[in-house]
C-alpha cells in the first residue's frame, strides 16, 4: 500500500507548522523535554512522513513498509507528532507526553507506540539498526528504503563511524541517513565541545554519497532523497543544515535550549510565535 503522494509545497509547509505547534505544546505542557532539537528537523521527518515514505499506519508492521529510526531518540516530541497526525494513533494522545503512566515516554519505545521502529536514547546506536534493517531487506529480496536521522552531536560517539564504515562496506544503498545540523549540543556549539569538521569529507572518506542541503527547504530535502534513491553501490548521507529551536525566537541557536522546557510567560510567547491556539 503506497501512502498519499502530496505534490503540494504548501501543505507540507502547513503540516510542518502544526507539528511545531504539538512540540511545544507537549514540552511547554509535560514541564521537560527536549524542544531544540525536535524543532530544527521538522521539514526533514514530516517531509518523510508525509510525502517519501511508503507507509500504511492501520498495518505499522507491515512488511513492505520504509522503515524510519529517530536515533536521536530526545526528540521523541517530534516523531510523537509526526506519527499522530499521520494516524497511527489519536492526536489526543499528545497531551499524555511524558507522563508517568503515559506511552509517550522522554525517548520513543518500540513496544509500546505504533509506528515506531526501534527503541532509542542512548545515542550512536540507531545507524546500526538502520544497517541491519537494511542489510535485512536486502537479503530478504524485499525493496523497502530505511532513514534515520541523527544529531550532530551525536556523531561524536564511536558506534556511528563503526557503523558508518559497515554500511559502506555492505554497499547499503538502499539506506539514507540525515543529520541534524544545528551546530548545537546540550554543553554548547559541537565544534567546541567535539569539532566534527569537515563532516562531508569525512563521511565521503568511509564511502558514502554525501549531499549537503538547507533542512528546512522542502524543495532541497525532496531533491536531496530522490538523488538518494539514485545513488547505487553506497549508502547516503544527507547534511541539513539546521537552526536550533527553529520557529522560536528566544530558542534559536541556543544551548540552553537543547533540553529545558519553557514555562510561564516564556510558554506564552511560545506558543504565540508559532501561532497556537
Amino acid at each position: 500500500m503506497e501512502n498519499r503522494k502530496v505534490d503540494d509545497i504548501t501543505y507540507l509547509k502547513e503540516k510542518c507548522k502544526v507539528i511545531r505547534q504539538h512540540i511545544i505544546n507537549m514540552i511547554g505542557g509535560a514541564g521537560e523535554g527536549h524542544p531544540g532539537g525536535a524543532l530544527s528537523a521538522v521539514e526533514i521527518v514530516t517531509t518523510l512522513y508525509f510525502r517519501v515514505m511508503r507507509l500504511d499506519p492501520e498495518n505499522p508492521g507491515w512488511p513492505e513498509r520504509d522503515r524510519f529510526i529517530m536515533s536521536k531518540g530526545h526528540a521523541s516530541a517530534l516523531l510523537y507528532a509526526v506519527l499522530a497526525e499521520r494516524g497511527y494513533f489519536p492526536v489526543e494522545e499528545l497531551t499524555n507526553f511524558r507522563r508517568p503512566w503515559s506511552k509517550l515516554s522522554g525517548h520513543p519505545d518500540m513496544h509500546k507506540v505504533p509506528g515506531v521502529e526501534m527503541t532509542t536514547g542512548s545515542l550512536g546506536q540507531g545507524l546500526s539498526v538502520a544497517n541491519g534493517m537494511a542489510l535485512a531487506g536486502k537479503y530478504d529480496g524485499r525493496d523497502y528504503r530505511v532513514y534515520t536521522l541523527l544529531g550532530d552531536g551525536e556523531i561524536q560517539e564511536g558506534q556511528v563511524w563503526e557503523a558508518a564504515m559497515a554500511a559502506s562496506h555492505y554497499k547499503l544503498d538502499n539506506l539514507t541517513a540525515f543529520i541534524d545540523r544545528n551546530g548545537f549540543q546540550i554543553d554548547g556549539p559541537t565544534e567546541e565541545v567535539m569539532a566534527v569538521e569537515p563532516l562531508g569529507d569525512k563521511w565521503q572518506s568511509f564511502g558514502w554519497h554525501v549531499i549537503a542541503i538547507d533542512g528546512h527547504d522542502i524543495i532541497q530535502i525532496l531533491e536531496a532523497i530522490a538523488e538518494a534513491g539514485q545513488t547505487k553501490g553506497k549508502p547516503t548521507l544527507i547534511i541539513a543544515k539546521t537552526v536550533k529551536g527553529k520557529g522560536v525566537s528566544f530558542m534559536e541557536g541556543k544551548a540552553e535550549w537543547h533540553g529545558k522546557a519553557p514555562s510561564g510567560e516564556l510558554f506564552t510567547q511560545a506558543k504565540k510565535e508559532l501561532g497556537c491556539e
